[in-house]
């Protein structure tokens, strides 16, 4: 198929991450932040240095897909908080919680910053938990005494973590800086999808590209719903606490194997692909949005200052 038509050239291992009026493009070998601020666009490029290619363990199938959600978890709050700092003083001070001005008023810079984004993390990953994992757990138990079966309860309790996440999605939806955010999620993805299609990357040939790409990390949160329904099928404990506990062990698995399906979707384009690749699509139409030419030149900017200089060395 000629390029004029649309035509797949390839698939990048470009991705990338929607920020504060900005995005965050991470190619094989560097990373690059680019945020519209008051004053222009505020440009910071970085040399990516893997863990793995210290410890080639770490780049091993299963280990790897939890060894790369931590480290894209660390970059992305990394970025987000960069884009924050560009933001105008009273835009930050009116967004700054009481504990954040408190670390700022105890220590240096630096530290500050470092110590902000270690706790900022951990808050997000424990309501993470408690929001999609442990409250469904107990709502199931609360719902399901006259069910004995071990398969059909963790069904329930994943149909409930299901509707909990759709719920949560859509709420944060409704707020309108999370709301241009994902608008410059929509000009990533299409970045991405223009530059994967070998068209020159400019705003009029990027703005016409779709909006759902299905390399997402939506995409992937939501095979981590399904394949937490399985994994946890295997868990049968009559002590809820006991199996509450087993369960979060069982989460660097899930992590494990939702990496790995997610990463075959992108490798690969047939039926099966396309199907399991099929509800994160469905899922991103609300993470999802289209953006405006500014946003995509956000976009563009980023995704140029990551592209190998040798041709195809990023090709999935």
């Amino acid at each position: 198929m000629d390029k004029k038509e649309g035509a797949a050239c390839f698939r990048t291992t470009i991705g990338g991450q929607a920020l504060i009026e900005g995005i965050m493009m991470r190619g094989p070998k560097k990373q690059a932040i680019v945020v519209r601020s008051p004053k222009g666009l505020v440009v910071k490029e970085e040399e990516i240095k893997l863990i793995k290619d210290r410890y080639p363990i770490l780049g091993l199938p299963l280990i790897r897909g939890v060894v790369s959600f931590f480290a894209s978890l660390i970059s992305g709050m990394k970025a987000l908080m960069f884009s924050a700092e560009c933001m105008p003083e009273e835009e930050q001070q009116a967004q700054e919680s009481k504990l954040d001005k408190w670390i700022n008023e105890h220590f240096d810079a630096e530290r500050s910053s470092k110590i902000i984004m270690s706790v900022s993390m951990v808050i997000g990953i424990a309501l993470a938990v408690a929001l999609f994992f442990v409250l469904p757990y107990f709502i199931t138990g609360l719902l399901s005494g006259g069910i004995r079966s071990n398969i059909i309860k963790n069904l329930f309790d994943g149909v409930i973590r299901i509707c909990i996440f759709l719920f949560y999605m859509w709420a944060v939806t409704r707020m309108k800086e999370i709301h241009r955010v994902f608008e410059y999620h929509g000009a990533e993805h299409k970045s991405i999808f223009c530059y994967e299609k070998g068209l020159e990357l400019t705003v009029e040939n990027v703005r016409p590209q779709p909006r759902q790409h299905p390399r997402c990390g939506t995409s992937f949160l939501f095979v981590v719903m399904i394949v937490s329904m399985l994994v946890f099928s295997v868990v049968s404990w009559k002590n809820r606490l006991v199996g509450m506990f087993i369960r979060l062990l069982l989460l660097p698995v899930v992590v494990a194997i939702s990496y790995e399906i997610n990463r075959w979707c992108g490798r690969h384009d047939n039926i099966l692909s396309t199907v399991l690749a099929a509800p994160g699509k469905a899922l991103q139409r609300l993470t999802v949005y289209e953006p405006d030419d500014g946003m995509i030149e956000v976009a563009i900017e980023a995704l140029k200052l990551v592209i190998p200089e040798e041709k195809g060395s990023d090709e999935w």
